[in-house]
């Protein structure tokens, strides 16, 4: 038998004992992995205000300063040009499409903890590239190779997480990844707004630079937390998983929970690779579109809903605050201190995202997603509309900016982190990695793709759409409440074998109201002894040594 085999698994058929009772110290130990948020939202985040500053701009146009008093057109006029614009801010997204798709692999073949690693690495060089720059060249080239970093952690960090997390805080955990993205944009834009006025390359080689901090802190301390259960199980590896769960869960290895939750996943596993048996390299890629369209369970729906989901919660347009909200705010001419309203903007992202942690858990996924989208609409067609009837009188802009508030809330409370938390449990383990590489990748792509056409549709030398741009927004956000009625499913409370079943034997609409009835290691055999009957487990650890 191959290596890793374990001699018997203590199995259950009552849905409710496949999972021990949470611990705090489960809970710290899965929540810290959420901490890969912040680089992710720094790294987003600083380019907002580092593209603003006097000094920068300058540097990259040599375009002379404004003199004191200029006018709004001079003002303006002093700013990068919409395709260096574009650029910059653009090509991180770009690596960090192509980071995601092949972290997908490598959290299969090594892990997801030294993927993760191997993300920070990559990350740090690229930041010690851009913090080296004086000119454009460089600081591309630093952007776009610290892109794959973020990739890969993007990506593994939410499968990591949703692997690990108990089942019934699982939803709070990776909302916690949402909130650590609030915190990095809140910290780029503090940092933002101390150096913004410097005359000297630290103004952007400061905000630039920070980044390595958190690049270290998560790589070293993820070093010390477990590998995922569900990885060794996928591996083949039994007796490693155990150990795991074990850790994890807080229960010695013989402990019922334990073998009870090993056997579930084993179980699962088995009853996946049956209805599409692995293969070769390029064949596990494929088996990612494999099924019917029609049919909520099947690989290709999954794959749909997970890059769906994250191309949706680009085209709420939140991201064009965060990339492009200081530069917009100055173009409106009212506002005496773009920098501090980003930094507002930025708090109330912050303040309002914990709010999913109660709500995520208490009302679900669907409803959050749903009612979000409602609210984002709302408040994105009034900006619209406000800005294009009386956009140059101050009165009317404080309103636009306190509605733009209000959608931040909607955003930061609902889709921020309800996207991030249903990719991560709607995929079969055979495919999870690569689901959600996909899923992530769908995230980066369309992020890029807005990144490149914003400053040619808002930038007062291109498209000078201003406030209109909102009325785009809420058509996309219309979409958003369509799709989370119709295609999004309620996986509140289950395990990620649980969701497997539920997929199989309801709709979305339904899902809600779907309650557990059986185990997978029920319905694929139970010995006399109440353990997972051997073929199931000698074929799990045969299968799993050949990846």
């Amino acid at each position: 038998m191959p290596g890793g085999a374990i001699a018997e698994v203590s199995a259950t058929t009552d849905v409710e004992r496949i999972e021990a009772p949470i611990t705090w110290k489960a809970y710290f130990m899965c929540a810290f992995a959420a901490f890969g948020g912040i680089y992710f939202g720094y790294d987003s985040g600083y380019i907002n205000g580092v593209k603003s500053m006097g000094y920068f701009i300058h540097q990259q146009t040599n375009l002379p300063y404004p003199p004191p008093g200029a006018s709004k057109d001079d003002k303006a006029y002093f700013a990068l040009e919409s395709w260096r614009d574009s650029l910059i801010t653009s090509i991180l997204s770009a690596g960090t499409f192509f980071g995601a798709i092949i972290a997908g692999d490598l959290a299969d073949f090594i892990g997801r903890r030294l993927t993760i690693i191997s993300g920070c690495a990559v990350f740090m060089v690229g930041v010690i590239l851009q913090t080296a720059s004086s000119g454009l060249g460089l600081l591309v080239a630093g952007r776009l190779i610290a892109g794959f970093g973020v990739g890969f952690v993007s990506a593994i960090i939410i499968l990591y997480m949703s692997e690990c997390s108990p089942r019934k805080i699982r939803g709070a955990i990776v909302s916690g990844y949402q909130f650590a993205i609030t915190i990095g944009l809140l910290l780029a834009s503090c940092v933002d707004y101390a150096t913004q006025d410097r005359k000297d390359t630290g103004s952007y080689r400061i905000p630039i630079a920070i980044q390595m901090l958190w690049a270290l802190i998560l790589g070293i301390g993820i070093a010390f937390l477990p590998e995922s259960p569900r990885y060794f199980v996928k591996r083949g590896k039994l007796d490693n998983a155990a150990a795991v769960l074990s850790r994890l869960r807080g229960q010695p290895i013989e402990s019922d929970y334990v073998q009870h939750e090993l056997a579930e996943i084993v179980a699962n596993h088995e009853y996946e690779l049956q209805v599409v048996p692995q293969g070769s390299y390029w064949s596990s890629w494929a088996n990612c579109f494999q099924g019917s369209l029609w049919k909520p369970s099947s690989n290709l729906r999954r794959t749909i809903l997970g890059t769906s989901m994250q191309m949706m919660q680009q085209w709420t347009g939140v991201n064009f605050i965060f990339y492009f909200g200081t530069s917009f705010f100055n173009q409106l001419g009212t506002i005496s201190n773009p920098f501090f309203i980003s930094l507002i903007t930025t708090l109330v992202n912050v303040c309002s995202t914990p709010i999913s942690f109660w709500t995520i858990e208490r009302f679900g996924r669907r409803p959050l997603l749903i009612w979000g989208a409602l609210g984002m609409l709302i408040c994105e067609f009034l900006v619209a509309i406000m800005g294009t009837a009386d956009g140059n009188n101050p009165n009317t802009v404080k309103a636009m900016i306190a509605f733009i508030c209000i959608y931040i809330f909607f955003f930061a409370s609902t889709w921020g982190p309800g996207a991030w938390v249903v990719i991560g449990e709607v995929f079969p383990l055979p495919i999870r990695s690569r689901g959600v590489a996909l899923s992530t990748s769908s995230n980066w792509l369309w992020n890029c793709i807005i990144t490149v056409i914003t400053p040619y549709l808002v930038n007062t030398d291109k498209g000078n759409l201003g406030p209109k741009v909102f009325f785009l927004w809420g058509a996309l956000c219309t979409a958003c409440f369509v799709y989370a009625y119709f295609l999004v499913p309620e996986t509140k409370g289950l395990s990620l074998e649980q969701v497997d079943k539920m997929l199989e034997e309801t709709t979305p609409r339904n899902s809600s109201r779907w309650v557990p009835h059986t185990t997978f290691a029920a319905e694929l055999g139970l010995t006399e002894k109440g353990t997972l009957a051997p073929e199931i487990v000698e074929d799990v650890e045969r299968k799993g040594s050949v990846v």
